[in-house]
């Protein structure tokens, strides 16, 4: 039995190496006991169990011993066989127990969508999967997963993840899609298709923002989600730029509809005529006003290399959102769709900044861009922005 300890700034984790069984326990729970009183700053412990093969009845006692002392105390990487032991004895109610995640390899593939969040490639021709970014936690993954599912049952067109893997040290969802393709990847092949396209894309936004959430849904609330971006982002702006955002968000109308948050066209997949939504960490529920920005902000005025991020030449952009938004608010006048028009870019404005709050790893040169876009649209258009952000409540 071999049993190591790594500790980083509280963060710690034990890793259990050969059989935790009768024969070895006293002597691996006395090991255990010395390792850890050597250290004095432990906040969370992490039993690492990827090399376990076997534990018994005296090594599942030391297991519960390390939960009464660290009460957030959880194990990780359980092998199937070992996972059986902890879900029959009832461990897998009493605390935190994570199974081994399959490891994947993705040299070679597609890569089909890049965001804040992660990349998307083309697994094999019926799957996709999304390999989180670096840092990117389980609470994220399953996060995510338990979004989509949520959406899911509320009428949203959701592709659901069936399995959790490893890329590497990265986290990865894999995504059953048949012959699917990014609708951005549709547009670049058959631009002459803008229209039918942008209808398209217009439909599922009205459907998406049909739903209301109920009381009680674990969706969270958009516009809190909003201020906390808010508020990660503003160590790179001014008060004056940052106080604006904060005016931006809080001029939106409460609301409880179906928000996606994120919803740019590589984040739709087109399976034959069908779209499916992926990429749901930031869903949430709220005024399809701040939804209306965020897609607003990527497909017309995204800061960066358009064509790498949103997968097909910024001059469909613009032609592409116009006749969007034309269908989205069909029926209106024109006069109406362009305030409309309007109020939707002011809160586009807000979103070109708090997508940073997505990663603490973007490049410096990106960061600057992004404030001196600030300086521009935000700074020097601030009475007009504040001017535009009033008339909001005329939109519930």
């Amino acid at each position: 039995m071999d049993i190591k300890l790594t500790n980083n700034n509280g963060n710690a984790v034990l890793f259990l190496t050969g059989r935790l069984d009768t024969s070895v326990a006293a002597e691996a729970m006395k090991q255990i006991q010395d390792t850890l009183g050597k250290e004095q700053d432990i906040k969370q412990l992490t039993c690492d169990v990827r090399d376990l093969s076997y534990i018994s009845s005296t090594g599942l006692r030391i297991i519960l011993q390390l939960k009464k002392s660290y009460p957030t105390f959880k194990v990780i990487e359980v092998q199937p066989e070992v996972y059986n032991i902890f879900e029959m004895t009832g461990f897998t109610k009493m605390m935190s127990i994570e199974k081994a995640l399959r490891q994947i390899d993705i040299t070679g593939c597609e890569e089909i969508g890049r965001g804040g969040v992660g990349i998307v490639y083309r697994l094999t021709p019926d799957s996709i999967i999304k390999v989180f970014r670096e840092g990117s936690t389980i609470e994220e993954v399953t996060k995510e997963i338990s979004m989509a599912k949520e959406a899911f049952v509320l009428g949203m067109p959701t592709a659901i993840s069936f399995d959790v893997v490893h890329v590497g040290e990265q986290y990865g969802l894999v995504y059953e899609l048949l012959d699917a393709k990014t609708l951005s990847s549709c547009i670049k092949d058959h631009p002459e298709k803008l229209e039918e396209y942008a209808v398209k894309y217009a439909h599922l936004f009205r459907q998406l923002h049909s739903i209301e959430v109920p009381t009680g849904s674990t969706i969270p609330n958009a516009h809190e989600n909003e201020a906390k971006a808010i508020a990660h982002i503003s160590r790179y702006f001014s008060e004056e730029e940052t106080a604006v955002m904060r005016q931006i968000l809080n001029s939106i109308p409460q609301g409880h509809r179906l928000l996606h948050c994120d919803l740019q066209t590589k984040n739709v997949m087109l399976q034959g005529e069908e779209p499916m939504l992926i990429d749901m960490g930031e869903v949430g529920y709220g005024h399809p006003l701040l939804d209306l920005g965020h897609a607003k902000s990527a497909m017309v005025d995204l800061v960066g290399d358009y064509e790498a991020v949103i997968g097909f030449p910024r001059k469909y952009g613009e032609p592409f959102w116009n006749i969007f938004i034309h269908e989205y608010f069909k029926g209106e006048t024109e006069e109406m769709i362009a305030h409309r028009n309007e109020q939707i870019s002011a809160v586009a404005r807000l979103r070109n900044f708090t997508w940073l709050s997505l990663s603490d790893s973007f490049p410096e040169a990106v960061i600057r861009e992004c404030q001196t876009l600030c300086k521009k649209v935000v700074g020097s258009q601030k009475d007009n922005l504040l001017k535009v952000c009033r008339t909001f409540s005329d939109w519930e």
